[in-house]
């Protein structure tokens, strides 16, 4: 009976690997990924080096782990919107308090401007970056797709699609340089400045 319980409360792998990556995600906020070893990732999650070796290669892998998190939030998010009736640039400007909000938080800047650090000097790191950043476009496309106006040229439909991922990813770290903007107000400006882009 004993066992019963002490199986059945064991952590999924699920739920090991969530742990690691929460606990890696403290680590690199305060110390950045140079600074956060394995073992300082094993201590905050309460788990030995080697536990940490089974679920994750090495730091770049965690690293892949994150930012694959971060992709899966944002193509769920994505649905959402698509799934909405109306008009696709409704469904966004809807949501662009919280997306200010979700660019605003301290330790969200912390963490996506120390991946970026990280992929400006490690290439492995880059390339995960890169393919996340694809496939974020991909995505953002598809669902923009919607609102093209016919007249639009295929370079002038890209370069507004990335403009409108350069609003927040500048965002990001504005929050780091200027985290008391007024967040109601730079939410009317990109509500207005997106359906220029994309209305």
């Amino acid at each position: 009976m004993v066992d019963e319980v002490q199986t059945s409360a064991r952590p999924t792998p699920e739920a090991r690997r969530q742990q690691i990556l929460d606990a890696a995600c403290d680590c690199v906020r305060q110390a950045g990924f140079h600074g956060a070893s394995m073992a300082d990732i094993a201590k905050a999650a309460g788990l030995s080096v080697g536990q940490i070796y089974r679920y994750f290669e090495n730091k770049e892998a965690i690293i892949g782990a994150i930012v694959g998190q971060d992709l899966a939030e944002m193509r769920a998010k994505f649905a959402e919107m698509e799934s909405r009736p109306g008009d696709l640039v409704d469904a966004m400007t809807e949501h662009l308090p919280e997306a200010v909000d979700k660019c605003f938080d301290p330790g969200r800047a912390a963490l996506t401007l120390e991946v970026l650090a990280e992929a400006a000097r490690n290439p492995k790191v880059s390339a995960i970056v890169r393919a996340a950043d694809e496939q974020e476009r991909i995505y953002a496309q598809a669902m923009l797709d919607r609102s093209r106006k016919p007249e639009w040229s295929e370079a002038e439909f890209q370069a507004r699609c990335e403009a409108v991922g350069m609003l927040f990813d500048g965002m990001i770290m504005r929050s780091v340089n200027h985290p008391d903007t007024d967040r109601e107000a730079l939410a009317r400006v990109l509500i207005t400045t997106i359906r220029h882009l994309l209305g």
